[in-house]
């Protein structure tokens, strides 16, 4: 393995290259179940997603087989109580002494979602062996960015070589981006215009080629970089940058914009919607720039416009 390149549903189209091999033990395993701890927004907190259909896509479960998955609210202060343990043992049909095992280790694996903060914790198989022992197989687990300041130990061994090159930059800039396979790259403050913007471009037929959420508090050199790393992108054939200032600056992104097109000319057209806080200046800022802009206020007439030059 070591030497090629791994691809899986998790991994970018070309793969990873494999540097390192993890080795563990062997387990004999008689039967496969599927357990997980998630932050879920419908219970505002944690809940238990479980199914004695393990070993498989938990997706394909759901869609094929509902009644095969079972969700658990959990209550932050009470956590996973004997009683939710022991409920959600016996729907992965762990029997007699195994389904005390089983109870056991799920009030661990709550405790060890506490502990590093996580966000999600899934174990696919949670397995029983044919020695009679309850194990998690395998995990994933997800950690909330925000709790970095105390699980200092978990993020240093984040292997940043693995990330899209953009988007480690954009992370190293504290910048929120995803690549996507469209050709319109887009610039934009907040995760909910980010995602209103993808949906224009789709409803007027184009399609993005990422997520770039540059935040509230975002600065004129993060603005000329975020630029630049979109214009380093391939498949981009234009850049569409749409900001509503609330607590953002408009004249911040107009000056960032000029900035980056100073030092090195934009190969894409540019069109740019500023709308809020000081939006009149920043408009302003771009017409007399000189540079080749699509300066256009309504958000359809822009994505139109965007969508138009990327063709």
């Amino acid at each position: 393995m070591i030497g090629n390149k791994l691809i899986t549903k998790q991994t970018p189209k070309d793969g990873i290259l494999v540097d390192k091999v993890m080795v563990a033990e062997s387990v004999n395993i008689k039967r496969e179940t599927y357990f997980s701890i998630v932050m879920e927004r419908t219970f505002n907190g944690a809940a238990i997603v479980a199914s004695p259909a393990g070993g498989m896509d938990i997706e394909t479960v759901a869609e094929e087989t509902p009644h095969l998955l079972k969700t658990v609210p959990v209550d932050i202060y009470e956590g996973v109580t004997d009683k939710i343990a022991n409920e959600v043992a016996e729907f992965l049909e762990f029997k007699g002494p195994l389904k005390k095992k089983c109870a056991e280790e799920i009030k661990k694996l709550w405790q060890l979602f506490l502990k590093v903060d996580a966000t999600q914790l899934e174990i696919n198989p949670l397995v029983e062996t044919d020695d009679g022992r309850v194990i998690s197989v395998d995990a994933k687990i997800n950690f909330d960015d925000h709790a970095k300041f105390r699980q200092e130990e978990i993020f240093a061994l984040d292997d940043v070589s693995e990330m899209d090159p953009r988007e480690r930059e954009a992370a190293s800039l504290n910048l929120v981006y995803i690549d996507m396979d469209g050709s319109i790259g887009c610039m934009v403050n907040g995760a909910g215009l980010a995602m209103a913007t993808m949906d224009i471009i789709t409803l007027n037929g184009g399609k993005p080629a990422n997520f770039l959420d540059m935040g509230g508090g975002v600065g004129q050199s993060q603005v000329s970089a975020a630029l630049r790393i979109l214009e380093s992108d391939p498949k981009v054939k234009t850049v569409f940058v749409n900001v509503f200032g609330g607590i953002v600056n408009c004249a911040t992104i107009a000056n960032g914009i000029i900035s980056a097109c100073k030092v090195k000319p934009p190969k894409h057209p540019l069109v740019i919607r500023l709308e809020g806080t000081n939006a009149s200046e920043a408009r302003k800022l771009l017409e007399e720039s000189g540079l080749p802009l699509q300066i256009i206020s309504d958000a359809d007439e822009a994505a139109k416009t965007a969508v138009k030059l990327a063709q």
